[in-house]
């Protein structure tokens, strides 16, 4: 495990923040941190990065405390909003946070590239729309091909086109070994790209698993003629089918999909739809939270 939590706690005077946190973060593996404002998120991760003391509970970053110099050097962090000069260029900016860790001006041009910066990397920070400060603010965290990224809402300020270039690079990072540690709002986005998520509320972590198992198990729709021919089919083929208004409900994964096809085929029905269905991460985390739609932002 590349990041281990045990009861994390953090108090502010009558005030808990972070409420017996444990949670793990697997190498390689892209950890979607869920959770609505003020529910802990942010307080989590800057515990994790040694920028505040927990109250209780204790973390394993990388193998080290948080904040230690071995696990920082290997770190890559965006929590917030990103600060830099603003009457530096992003360039000169980078070139700055590269020379305090220590990592070669000849880096900064390829971090550039790498967040859509490279033609406008000799601007002026104070220029930068929110989308491209944000952009900016990825690539320090990029400085030095670090082992483990930690992002906090990376496509902040970002038009669409912004967000699905942030998570090619995103999924392309985790491809090339990198471990990514992602808070997001976006749940159709972390419903992409995430491997496992954490879901907070209120403080406490109140669910951690792969987005398969938190969305729960799919079944297939199946439109087909004649309906009981095709019902017969499915159930001969050894799945649990039933028929609705809609169609012939299968209680099965997608992968059995082109058995069942098959099968419909064979005996003779017409096929007309096949899909498989299932809540999605939006309406799971939903639940979870108990709230509204609305009443997130």
């Amino acid at each position: 495990m590349i990041v281990v939590t045990e009861s994390l706690t953090k108090s502010y005077d009558e005030k808990v923040a972070v409420d017996n946190v444990s949670l793990t973060v697997r190498t390689g593996e892209i950890y979607g941190f869920l959770g609505p404002n003020g529910a802990g998120k942010t307080t989590t991760l800057r515990m994790l990065v040694g920028l505040i003391e927990p109250t209780g509970g204790t973390a394993r970053v990388l193998g080290c405390a948080p904040g230690d110099p071995a696990a920082l050097a290997r770190l890559g962090v965006l929590i917030e909003s990103p600060g830099f000069y603003p009457y530096l260029s992003g360039r000169d900016n980078l070139r700055v946070m590269a020379r305090y860790r220590g990592i070669p001006d000849s880096a900064v041009d390829g971090v550039l590239a790498r967040v859509g910066l490279a033609t406008r990397g000799d601007d002026k920070f104070r220029t930068y729309s929110q989308g491209m400060k944000q952009r900016l603010g990825v690539g320090c965290a990029l400085l030095g091909d670090p082992e483990l990224l930690i992002l906090d809402e990376p496509t902040n300020g970002f038009d669409p086109g912004g967000m699905a270039e942030m998570r090619a690079l995103i999924t392309d990072l985790a491809a090339t070994g990198h471990t990514i540690l992602l808070s997001s709002h976006l749940l159709a986005e972390v419903q992409e790209i995430c491997d496992r998520v954490g879901v907070i509320n209120g403080g406490k972590l109140i669910a951690e698993s792969t987005v398969a198992e938190m969305r729960g198990r799919t079944t297939i729709l199946v439109r087909a003629e004649p309906q009981d021919v095709a019902l017969t089919a499915v159930r001969a083929a050894g799945a649990e089918a039933a028929p609705t208004v809609a169609g012939i409900r299968v209680d099965a994964s997608a992968e059995a999909a082109p058995r069942i096809a098959r099968a419909i085929i064979d005996a003779g029905a017409e096929l007309h739809e096949l899909r498989t269905t299932g809540r999605s991460l939006e309406e799971a985390y939903f639940e979870m939270t108990a709230m509204d739609v609305e009443t997130v932002s």
